[in-house]
């Protein structure tokens, strides 16, 4: 395997150690995985009359959101929000992952990363009975009952993102219902789960007309729950939602985009540049 360049730091030696060194042997294996008997051609079409559920799931909309850390405060928020509304009482299962940083510059800032729903996911290729997959939206989703808890895609996963459930559904939690009541149903003991842009909220949004980044209630938590506006969320196709309106106003970058996995989370620098 070819060695790939050192690429200029984005944000710290220890936030590269933890994104990259913690998972780019994982890349590897994804290539690995991706061949064979688990190829995308080797389950296409499995299950797929139900991977096409879903409101929102057409070509009219692409889903992305900004995340900007020199706006966040680091008050966690959207990590609470995320697990009350999404049923997951377990800290070490964290959809939103988050964790105090700081840049080579010295500038302290909170990094937050929740799955980036990636338009070339390894995760989707990885799957060998089609349990995951990328929706005409953007939105990368699971179908729980499908899952056989191989963990493949979570060791494919680039960015760290997806959590093995090992427990059964606990009845208490500690986030409910301070920061929001559960949305959608735990899921079972076994399976692999992850954020999932709160694509309940957005189907029912488009249901019932409302617009998700616009409308809060209509939006992931963590957007709806910022106190400092640091997530902005919307259908990039739109020139006029938030999203296109602060991406095209604003220096952002993506995690790791050498690995050619097109994320749909963008980031503003923790410092801005002089």
């Amino acid at each position: 395997m070819t060695k790939r360049k050192k690429d200029p730091a984005l944000l710290t030696r220890r936030d590269a150690a933890k994104i990259i060194g913690a998972t780019g042997a994982t890349f590897a294996i994804t290539q690995i995985i991706t061949s064979g008997p688990l190829s995308p051609e080797a389950v296409e079409g499995i299950g797929r009359s139900t991977h096409e559920q879903g409101a929102a799931a057409d070509r009219g909309h692409e889903w992305h959101m900004v995340i900007d850390l020199s706006t966040c405060i680091g008050c966690q928020y959207c990590i609470w929000a995320c697990q009350a509304v999404n049923a997951v009482p377990d800290d070490r299962m964290r959809w939103n992952v988050g964790f105090s940083e700081q840049t080579e510059g010295g500038t302290d800032f909170y990094m937050t990363r929740p799955c980036l729903h990636c338009r070339e996911a390894p995760c989707v290729k990885v799957c060998p009975v089609g349990a995951t997959w990328v929706r005409e939206d953007g939105i990368v989703v699971m179908d729980y009952e499908r899952c056989i808890g191989c963990r493949y895609c979570e060791v494919a996963c680039p960015y760290d993102v997806r959590r093995f459930n090992w427990g059964d559904a606990i009845t208490e939690n500690r986030y409910q219902p301070t920061w929001g009541e559960a949305e959608v149903e735990p899921r079972p003991r076994g399976v692999v789960e992850k954020c999932t842009f709160c694509v309940h909220r957005i189907d029912r949004a488009l249901e019932y007309g409302l617009t998700p980044g616009v409308d809060l209630h209509a939006s992931p938590a963590c957007v709806e729950v910022c106190p400092v506006n640091a997530r902005i969320f919307g259908d990039i196709l739109d020139p006029e939602s938030p999203v296109s309106k602060y991406l095209a106003q604003n220096e952002t970058f993506r995690l790791r985009e050498d690995f050619g996995t097109e994320p749909k989370v963008h980031y503003v620098r923790p410092e801005r540049e002089v």
